[in-house]
């Protein structure tokens, strides 16, 4: 009896010990990741502080990294009716980081067979004017076009009056714009512009094409899949947006909702709402070649024709392929989109070679939202 209960002793004994050792280089390891990601959080939440105020519209910041999300927080509210917080999951008016999901609709029906990029506008909409034969789905994609700004036709249209009293045009009324011209701005395939009007008019190819409605095929073939259930392109009275970020302004009385212009019912060139839970889903689907294969998504990533056309002020336009601006960042390659529409600046920074992107959506019209993801990215990006 006392043998087994000495033994025991002795069996405890080298358990405890064993214990106390295997718990050291655990407790250092911990220790050594959280000194590695806190400086880092530690530097982007300070480049956020100014916006954690109650009382603010504000921003949602997400950063991935190899494939994880090591960084995602809201800061402000989402409206100045409900003071409700800014999360994750709050849905923000994409503006034109939507280009990318009209871009990806369109690759999906090419993939289909349904549609080639070569494709002219006049064999999509055979009552297109003369000059839609000279215009192809590539150019739209890559806005080399050099279709007339549907913005400036409206304004055209409504000489004088503020944007508020203007009616809201549809993607529809875009058509119809386009189709009172006779020309384009420049000989398509000979300059860079970006073109709103090219977008709109690709999410009506898409609904043409594929006999849905522009909502309803991103949802079947892009959002369901990949399980943005968040995510919608809003259509007044027909949808609704909820956990719903609205636009602001900053006045000299304060802060002023402006959440909806003359221009922010069209769908194709920035209609889409989602949120960073949502997002992050999306950028995994890019890296992983979830909806398309990587050689599918070439010709996205790719400048028209590898070259850089000069615009009429004599700067170079920037790089662009399908929904994507292609310019590299110090060095590093890059694929990015800003969004600008009343009320929110929005931007999607990805560094393919470094496993890193970042993506800054905000409600407040005082915050270009470009240059604080390039700050993020600065951080993650700085050698250690």
């Amino acid at each position: 009896m006392r043998f087994h209960i000495r033994s025991l002793v002795l069996l405890l004994s080298a358990v405890f010990c064993l214990l106390a050792l295997t718990s050291i280089p655990v407790a250092q390891t911990r220790s050594a990741q959280k000194e590695h990601v806190a400086p880092q959080t530690t530097k982007v939440d300070a480049l956020f502080s100014t916006f954690t105020t109650p009382r603010e519209p504000g921003c949602a910041v997400l950063v991935v990294k190899d494939g994880q999300p090591v960084f995602r927080k809201g800061c402000g509210v989402t409206d100045l009716r409900t003071f409700h917080a800014i999360t994750p999951a709050t849905n923000f008016r994409l503006a034109s980081l939507t280009k990318q999901f009209t871009a990806t609709a369109i690759m999906l029906l090419v993939h289909d067979g349904k549609l080639c990029y070569d494709d002219s506008l006049s064999q999509i909409f055979p009552d297109f004017p003369a000059y839609g034969r000279a215009i192809t789905i590539r150019q739209m994609l890559n806005h080399t076009s050099g279709l007339i700004d549907y913005e400036g036709l409206l304004a055209q249209k409504y000489p004088g009056i503020p944007d508020e009293k203007i009616p809201q045009i549809k993607d529809s009324g875009v058509l119809e714009l386009l189709k009172q011209q006779s020309t384009t701005k420049f000989q398509p395939a000979t300059r860079w512009e970006y073109s709103n009007s090219g977008y709109v008019l690709l999410g009506i190819v898409v609904e043409k094409v594929s006999g849905m409605s522009f909502g309803d095929f991103l949802h079947h073939r892009i959002f369901q899949p990949l399980g943005m259930s968040g995510t919608s392109a809003y259509e007044k009275g027909k949808n609704e947006v909820t956990n719903r970020a609205y636009g602001h302004s900053k006045t000299a009385d304060g802060w002023r909702e402006t959440d909806q212009s003359s221009t922010s019912a069209t769908l194709g060139d920035g209609g889409v709402y989602t949120s960073l839970d949502d997002l992050e889903k999306w950028d995994h689907a890019l890296t992983h070649h979830t909806l398309l294969s990587a050689k599918e998504m070439e010709p996205a990533l790719t400048p028209p024709g590898r070259w850089r056309p000069e615009n009429p002020n004599g700067e170079a336009a920037q790089l662009y392929g399908f929904g994507w601006f292609l310019d590299p960042y110090h060095g590093h390659r890059r694929y990015s989109h800003y969004g600008e529409t009343i009320g929110f600046r929005n931007d999607i920074q990805r560094f393919p070679d470094d496993h890193l992107t970042v993506i800054v959506l905000c409600n407040r019209a005082d915050q270009p939202a470009a240059p604080l993801a390039e700050k993020v990215a600065d951080i993650y990006l700085a050698k250690p």
